[in-house]
């Protein structure tokens, strides 16, 4: 018999999540059934064409206009009131405990409520018994609020930092503790989610790595060019660090260097970015390039000597792997997840986060460096991308994981009990 999965995410498919199609195809490849669903539609922004297809294969909670949206919150709420009255109190009650401490407060959970109820009645009529949520936020509340309502349990991946950065807000050690299990996308992060945990929760977190399919992975190495030129890959947001990326520059540029900096990607500092590149003159520089699929990411990584990542904040960022995967080197910063892939001074440069004279200097030496010496760092970096982020390899773990949990039941909704006392978070925090 076919094992059948749900996939929840907030908003899907989008352009920044590529790795979660790559999950799901895997998946399905390894025999899986997979039905996806999502809160949001992101499809005006899709620029690649396996995310367009993906869009005609999900399902959207709060598809069309506003009375379309009431109207499925609505009669999905009073379905499982009538049909389930008791579970349907129980995870009301969740969803108001989980309220009392979050920055979304009472109305927004009640709508989490509301979704819960419209995807569980779609799980019924599937025959789906479990979620898959991706990032620990409120997609995975929405699991969890489904999972209270009976017959369902559920799991979701944690990417950081998001989830770190507010863990009491969003009971992440409450959902943890409902899931039938937790994936971590790196060491580090397992090692985050393993402090807001009970140790007898431990067992139940699992390092699965995201991953890169053969469209990067099995392409033939291609020389690096003698052309200076980089590029950077991602959202136009203050934690990628774009605006120190657009300083380093300047900086190289008045000692004379001549070279190209494209940026991929968009977002809504686009206007900043650009008065920012204005204002230090560098418009025959760097090139704002805007989304692109794909092809051309490959293309613009092929002709680049070096990707440049200079965030503040990630969990561990697909483009890098993808990068490597082409045998090229990458500039980025020592945090979270991306030591576990990146090793200074063998496949690129890792600096510290907001550190302008580290970042120059990085793009300086990848500027003055041989070609040969790039190569060579290239192909440590393809290697170590192959053995880590294949993603068949990790869609097996996964889809184990997935086998495992069919016969999960999910502890009961506790009146008795309670989310974790803020104060004791505090001081927990404190003798960090």
């Amino acid at each position: 018999m076919t094992l059948r999965v749900a996939y929840l995410v907030n908003q899907y498919p989008k352009v920044s999540h590529s790795f979660i199609r790559r999950e799901i195809l895997a998946l399905e490849a390894c025999g899986l059934t997979v039905s996806r669903f999502a809160l949001r539609s992101q499809g005006s922004e899709l620029v690649d064409a396996a995310d367009q297809q993906e869009l005609t294969k999900t399902r959207f909670i709060l598809g069309g206009g506003i009375a379309q949206r009431l109207g499925r919150l609505l009669t999905g709420s009073i379905k499982v009131a009538v049909h389930r009255p008791r579970s349907f109190l129980q995870a009301l009650q969740l969803a108001l405990r989980c309220s009392w401490r979050s920055d979304r407060g009472i109305l927004l959970h009640l709508a989490y409520f509301a979704e819960a109820c419209v995807l569980w009645n779609w799980l019924v009529e599937e025959n789906i018994l479990h979620i898959h949520a991706h990032f620990g936020t409120n997609s995975t509340t929405v699991a969890m609020l489904c999972s209270a309502l009976g017959k369902v349990s559920y799991s979701f991946t944690v990417h950081g930092p998001e989830e770190f950065d507010k863990v009491q807000a969003i009971a992440l050690p409450e959902k943890i503790n409902r899931a039938a299990f937790v994936v971590a996308i790196s060491s580090y992060c397992k090692s985050q989610l393993y402090r807001w945990c009970s140790l007898k929760q431990w067992s139940k977190i699992h390092v699965v790595r995201c991953g890169i399919d053969d469209s990067f992975l099995a392409q033939t190495p291609v020389p690096i060019p003698d052309q200076p030129r980089f590029v950077c890959i991602g959202r136009l947001t203050e934690q990628k660090g774009q605006f120190l990326l657009i300083e380093a520059a300047k900086q190289l540029v008045n000692e004379g260097f001549q070279f190209k900096l494209v940026l991929i990607g968009d977002g809504e500092l686009r206007e900043a970015i650009e008065s920012s590149i204005q204002a230090a003159g560098l418009e025959n520089t760097i090139e704002l390039f805007g989304w692109a699929n794909s092809d051309t990411i490959r293309q613009e990584l092929l002709a680049s000597r070096a990707m440049v990542l200079p965030s503040f904040a990630e969990g561990l960022p697909v483009v890098l792997m993808e990068s490597l995967a082409l045998h090229r080197p990458v500039i980025t910063t020592h945090i979270n997840g991306i030591p576990e892939l990146v090793r200074s001074g063998i496949s690129g440069w890792l600096v510290p986060p907001g550190d302008l004279d580290e970042l120059t200097a990085a793009m300086r030496e990848a500027l003055q460096c041989p070609t040969a010496q790039l190569e060579q760092m290239g192909l440590a970096g393809a290697n170590r991308t192959a053995q880590q982020h294949n993603i068949t390899t990790e869609a097996k773990k996964l889809a184990g994981l997935f086998t495992g949990a069919t016969n999960y039941v999910p502890p009961a909704v506790d009146a008795s009990s309670s989310l974790p006392d803020p104060a004791a978070a505090t001081l927990t925090e404190s003798r960090l």
